[in-house]
């Protein structure tokens, strides 16, 4: 549509983002983005069609529901819109090259970005300072998280919480107030606190009945007598093994250990040690360590093996969805076996859900044999061979074509 053409009129969206709750008490709050917005499309005759709000939202990435959202109506055909306006660039992307991709990207359909509070004409100069803007959004994106994160790290230095869901075990209260923002601290919870020592004690000791229980045990054990998570779920191995190696119970909160972009382990060196009250002595602490250690598969021989396999991870439990995962044993005879299990099984014990066990060799060979009938069947083979003939023949003629007679 050509939005300059005086009998028609172009028609706008708006999209509107914050980053944080903080950031909405400013003066870019999401109301006052939209006021502002719809005054602007106001001035400039625009008709306003639809409004997408991102609450709380990053601008370093897409992984943005409403701005996806709005890619794919700008990017259809038609465009339900001709203009995306937003309050400054920053809103839309704060990463100069994402917001290059998706600027061409829509410009590809017709539709145009603009700003309110940076205006910019079309012609190669504006174009030129948009990339610069840019840029130096994305430089000061990166300086603001950096400046936060290394306010977070002398906070939980100096002992106090930085925010999230504590771990089990633990409450979040009030410290001591500084200014207008009240610090916040841990402190053990009485209500949950038992549970964890039980789960080191079955670890170690076992419940009086048996020895020792491994991960597996204790989630059963916990999901046969109905102890639920403090969410009310059923236990997994997950959460377990999380609280068996969790440096928090000994008085040892780690901060700051993984990066918030691609969960990539940090260097030792940027962790941020937080001191909270311990919940379990260092001894049984260490000797819970020990003996995981022991029983590493890449120590002791593997019962759950994670090499390459033919239908992990594209191999399904009809009940439940859960992906099938290769585990090993040892029969009586002491011979290795490798068998698909149902990983809700794995992960939960048999009183989770009762999932299907299958031989390894006999369900790669049952699908291999199936894959085999129907792709290598004579009948498809010969239309496979004739398309690839075909197709050689016609890269072949052009070039024959302009052979010298």
């Amino acid at each position: 549509m050509n939005m300059h053409s005086p009998t028609i009129t172009a028609r706008a969206a708006l999209y509107l983002r914050v980053s944080t709750a903080r950031q909405a008490e400013h003066d870019i709050s999401i109301p006052d983005q939209k006021r502002q917005g719809e005054a602007y499309c106001e001035q400039r005759g625009f008709q306003l069609v639809e409004t997408y709000v991102e609450p709380g939202a990053t601008a370093t990435n897409d992984k943005r529901p409403e701005f996806q959202r709005m890619i794919e109506a700008g990017t259809s055909k038609p465009a339900p819109f001709d203009i995306v306006v937003v309050h400054s660039f920053s809103r839309f992307f704060r990463d100069h090259c994402e917001m290059e991709f998706y600027v061409r990207k829509l410009a590809k359909n017709g539709v145009k970005l603009v700003s309110i509070t940076q205006e910019m004409g079309d012609d190669p100069m504006h174009q030129m300072m948009l990339q610069i803007m840019a840029l130096f959004d994305e430089y000061q994106s990166r300086e603001n998280a950096k400046h936060v994160l290394r306010a977070m790290n002398e906070n939980a230095r100096q002992g106090f919480w930085n925010g999230a869901r504590p771990p089990i075990g633990y409450r979040i209260v009030a410290a001591e107030q500084r200014g207008s923002k009240t610090k916040k601290k841990l402190e053990i919870d009485p209500l949950h606190a038992d549970t964890v020592r039980l789960i080191y004690r079955l670890f170690l000791e076992g419940d009086g009945t048996a020895g020792a229980m491994g991960v597996k045990a204790i989630a059963t054990y916990f999901n046969e007598r109905r102890f639920f998570t403090r969410d009310g779920g059923r236990w997994g191995l997950a959460q377990i093994h999380a609280i068996l190696t969790r440096t928090t119970y000994i008085g040892e909160h780690r901060f700051n250990t993984r990066s918030h972009k691609d969960r990539e382990k940090k260097p030792e060196s940027e962790v941020a040690i937080m001191a909270v009250p311990p919940l379990i002595e260092r001894e049984i602490y260490d000797a819970v360590q020990a003996r995981l250690k022991s029983r590493n598969p890449m120590v002791t021989p593997a019962r759950v093996s994670s090499g390459p396999t033919l239908l992990t991870g594209i191999c399904f439990c009809a009940k439940c969805g859960g992906a099938l995962t290769l585990r090993t044993g040892q029969g009586s005879t002491g011979a290795t076996y490798r068998y698909y299990t149902c990983s809700t099984k794995a992960r939960q014990g048999k009183t989770g859900y009762k999932g299907r066990t299958l031989p390894m060799d006999k369900l790669d060979h049952l699908v291999a044999d199936h894959i085999g009938d129907r792709l290598l069947h004579p009948k498809r083979l010969e239309t496979v061979l004739a398309s690839v003939i075909d197709r050689r023949q016609e890269r072949a003629e052009p070039a024959g074509s302009i052979l010298p007679s």
